[in-house]
C-alpha cells in the first residue's frame, strides 16, 4: 500500500494526477535525486492511459525498421498542425523523444515493442508508411504486489472477459479463426486457460498490454524508486507564497491536509473531458443539443485546469477540434445504464459502411477515429442529433463482428435483445428498425455496392491508404477495406461522437511552466499530458501522438525539475 500521507509533509515535487504524464514526470524527477509525492483523486491509479491503445509516437525512434528523418517529421508536424505550429515545442519534442524512450528502456521498468502502424495521413508531406508509433510491451502485474487491486482496470468493452488484446495483435486473428483452424483454437484454449488461472489467483487479469501495460509499467517504476502513488487524494486548493506556487491542500480519507513541495507542482489530472459545463462551451454537437458519450475515467473533470486558472493560468478552447474525436456505441448494462464501446476496428473491415439518417454516407469510414468523428460532426451541421449508423451484412457480421457483437461463433441474439443491435430481413426492413430513411439507404447501397465488387470506391476512396488498409482484411482481394453489403440478413448499430481525451489545456513553456495571461511563467507550476496544450494543434496525425508528447514531456520536465535539462 502508499504511504500516508501527513499533514505539513514536505516533498520537492508533488505529481497531480497518475496518468503516463505524471508518472513520466515523476520517475524521471526521482531517477535525478528528488523526493516525489503522486496523489490521485480516484481510487485507482492509471488515469486515462490505462484506458488507452498504449501506443507512442515518437520519430527517430530506435525500434522503427523503416527509414525517417527529423526533416521529414517537421514537415508532416508543419503540414498537421497548420496555424498551431509551435517550432519551439515541435523541435523540442523531435529531439528529445527518442532519448525519452531509450531512457526509460534503459533505466526502468518500461519497455517498448515495434509497431507497424503507418501515420494516419501517411501521403501527406513528411508522413511515413511504418515505423513512427511503439507500444509498450505486456507485462505481468503480479510484479505489483500489493498495488495491483489498486491499477485501474482496463476499459470493459474492449476485453474478452476481462482478458486484453492488442489491436494489432495476433491474439485478435486467433480468436477470429478459432472455429476454423486447430492452431487458431489449440492457442484460444491455452490463452483463455491462463487467464482464468490469473482470475481465480488474483481476482484479474494479471497479464496486461495495451495502456494498461504502461500504466502498470510507469506505477512500477514509481514503487521501485520509493515514490509512492497516493490514490483517493484529491487536490482542492494550490498554495501560493511570494516566490510562486509552494504546494497543495488535499483532501485525504482521514480529512483535508496541507503538502509543501520545495521544487514545484506539477498538474497531470487528464484533461477536461468529463467536466460537462466546458465540454458544452467547447464541442459544437453538444452546442446544437446533440449527445456526447465519453470513454475516458469519470475523474478526468477539468481538475488540473481548474487549479491552474485559479492562480492566474491561462486557458482557452482555441484548436479547431478541442478533442481527439471517438465514433462509440453505447453498451446496456442493465438498469438503464449503458457504457462506451470505441470502434477501433470495424470500421476498417469490408463490407460495413457509416450512414447518417438519411441513409447516406458521409466519409471514408477506414480514416483515423478523430477523422471519422471529425467528419460526422461536420456532416450533422444543422441537425440536433450527431449519429450515424453502421451497416454490416450477415457475412461481415459473423466474419468481423460490429461494434460490441462479436463474431461467430458467439451469438447475435443477445445483442438483439438488448437493443444494441438493430436488424431487417432487407436493407427497408432494417432503415425502418433504425429510423433511416429507406430508400435512402436503398439506394447508397445499391451505388456503394456497384463499385465495391470491383473493389472500387469512387465516392471517398477507400483503402487508398496505407494506414486504410492496414486495419482492414488482407485476405480480400483487390482492397481489403471494401467488400458489397448484399447477403441479408442486414444489421446495424448506433453511433454517436465519444473522445479520447481533449486537446486543449494551460498554456505552458517547454519545460511545462504554466503561463500567465501576459505570457509569464507562474513559478512553481507545472502542466503534463493533456492538462497541457497539446503540441498537435487539434489534430491527430498518428498512432500516439497523445502518450507520446505526454511522456516526452513528462520527461522534459522532470529533468527540469531537477535541474538536469
Amino acid at each position: 500500500m502508499a504511504k500516508t500521507l501527513s499533514d505539513g509533509q514536505v516533498c520537492d515535487v508533488l505529481v497531480i494526477g497518475s496518468g503516463a504524464g505524471g508518472l513520466a514526470t515523476a520517475v524521471t524527477a526521482a531517477k535525478h535525486g528528488l523526493d516525489v509525492v503522486v496523489i490521485e483523486k480516484e481510487p485507482v491509479f492509471g488515469g486515462t492511459t490505462a484506458f488507452s491503445g498504449g501506443v507512442l509516437w515518437v520519430p527517430g525512434n530506435r525500434h522503427c525498421g523503416a527509414p525517417d528523418s527529423r526533416d521529414a517529421a517537421r514537415q508532416y508536424m508543419m503540414e498537421e498542425t497548420g496555424n498551431f505550429y509551435d517550432a519551439e515545442a515541435v523541435e523540442a519534442y523531435l529531439e528529445t523523444a527518442p532519448q525519452m524512450l531509450d531512457w526509460f528502456e534503459r533505466e526502468t521498468s518500461v519497455a517498448f515493442v515495434p509497431t507497424l502502424y503507418p501515420d494516419y495521413h501517411p501521403d501527406a508531406p513528411g508522413g511515413v508508411d511504418v515505423g513512427r508509433s511503439v507500444l509498450a510491451a505486456p507485462f505481468d502485474t503480479s510484479a505489483l504486489g500489493e498495488n495491483m487491486k489498486r491499477l485501474r482496470p482496463p476499459l470493459s468493452t474492449i476485453t474478452f472477459m476481462g482478458m486484453m488484446f492488442n489491436s494489432s495483435n495476433a491474439d485478435i486473428k486467433h480468436f477470429f479463426n478459432a472455429t476454423k483452424s486447430v492452431t487458431s483454437f489449440l492457442y484460444v484454449t491455452k490463452r483463455l486457460a491462463a487467464h482464468f488461472a490469473e482470475l481465480i489467483r488474483y481476482g484479474r487479469g494479471a497479464n496486461v498490454t495495451s495502456g494498461n501495460a504502461l500504466a502498470a509499467r510507469l506505477a512500477k517504476s514509481c514503487f521501485d524508486l520509493d515514490v509512492p502513488i497516493h490514490t483517493s487524494c484529491p487536490a482542492n486548493k494550490l498554495i501560493s507564497g511570494p516566490d510562486g506556487i509552494t504546494g497543495a491542500v488535499i483532501a485525504t480519507p482521514r480529512g483535508e491536509i496541507t503538502v509543501t513541495a520545495r521544487k514545484g507542482v506539477v498538474l497531470a489530472a487528464g484533461g477536461f473531458a468529463q467536466d460537462l459545463a466546458k465540454i458544452r462551451q467547447a464541442y459544437p454537437h453538444l452546442k446544437r443539443g446533440g449527445e456526447h458519450f465519453t470513454p475516458v475515467p469519470e475523474g478526468n473533470t477539468g481538475d488540473g485546469i481548474d487549479l491552474g486558472t485559479s492562480v492566474g493560468g491561462k486557458f482557452d478552447v482555441q484548436f479547431p477540434n478541442t478533442s481527439a474525436w471517438m465514433p462509440v456505441s453505447k453498451v446496456p448494462t442493465g438498469g438503464g445504464k449503458f457504457t462506451a464501446f470505441p470502434h477501433l476496428l470495424d470500421r476498417y473491415k469490408p463490407g460495413i459502411v457509416a450512414v447518417l439518417k438519411n441513409g447516406q454516407r458521409f466519409t471514408n469510414e477506414s480514416e483515423s477515429y478523430h477523422d471519422v468523428g471529425a467528419a460526422l460532426i461536420a456532416a450533422c451541421e444543422g441537425e440536433q442529433e450527431t449519429a450515424c449508423w453502421l451497416i454490416a451484412d450477415r457475412t461481415a457480421i459473423r466474419k468481423y463482428g460490429l461494434g460490441f457483437a462479436k463474431p461467430a461463433p458467439v451469438p447475435l441474439s443477445i445483442y438483439l435483445r438488448n437493443g444494441y443491435l438493430k436488424s431487417g430481413r432487407t436493407l427497408a426492413e432494417l432503415a425502418e428498425a433504425c429510423g433511416i430513411d429507406p430508400k435512402g439507404l436503398e439506394t447508397s447501397i445499391t451505388a456503394y455496392n456497384a463499385s465495391a465488387r470491383k473493389g472500387e470506391d469512387p465516392a471517398f476512396h477507400r483503402g487508398s491508404t496505407a494506414f486504410n488498409r492496414y486495419l482492414a482484411d488482407p485476405e480480400v482481394h483487390p482492397n481489403p477495406c471494401v467488400a458489397p453489403i448484399d447477403s441479408g440478413p442486414f444489421y446495424a448499430v448506433k453511433i454517436v461522437m465519444g473522445d479520447l481525451g481533449t486537446f486543449d489545456g494551460l498554456e505552458t513553456t517547454v519545460e511545462g511552466q504554466v503561463l500567465d495571461r501576459q505570457g509569464a511563467a507562474i513559478p512553481g507550476l507545472y502542466a503534463v499530458g493533456n492538462d497541457r496544450a497539446s503540441i498537435m494543434g487539434g489534430n491527430y496525425p498518428g498512432a500516439g501522438i497523445t502518450l507520446g508528447p505526454a511522456m516526452t514531456f513528462g520527461y522534459i520536465t522532470g529533468r527540469h525539475l531537477a535541474g538536469a535539462a
